[in-house]
């Protein structure tokens, strides 16, 4: 995962609070402008995918759906800072990593950001 996550248990609670208004299984609010908050959020958001499944990119979306409208914006953000990779072709996502109690990797190699 790229950008380190250093924040308080106490930051992590308040910005979880005020984007999540109606408790964690709810919809996000907004999707902060602010990085820190962001890495907050996506830590909390990438819990809701299995470490041990390879997704489609339609399975992403389903999922991203029920949090939060913009759900490309959060594809797109948890592509570029690490939270899940994206084979080349673009067809297959998965946790990997420190998110990740394996290592799946699709033929053709993975994507791990869009700088």
């Amino acid at each position: 995962m790229s950008a380190n996550l250093h924040f308080t248990s106490e930051e992590r609670e308040k910005v979880l609070k005020s984007y999540f208004r109606n408790g964690l299984n709810g919809p996000l609010e907004t999707f902060p402008s602010k990085e820190k908050r962001k890495l907050i959020i996506a830590t909390e958001l990438i819990k809701r995918f299995n470490k041990e499944t390879l997704y489609t990119e339609k399975e992403v979306n389903d999922i991203l759906k029920k949090i939060y409208p913009d759900f490309a914006t959060i594809r797109r953000f948890f592509i570029d800072n690490g939270f899940m990779c994206r084979s080349e072709d673009g067809k297959s996502y998965w946790i990997e990593g420190e998110n990740s109690g394996s290592s799946m990797e699709p033929e053709g190699g993975a994507v791990h950001s869009h700088s």
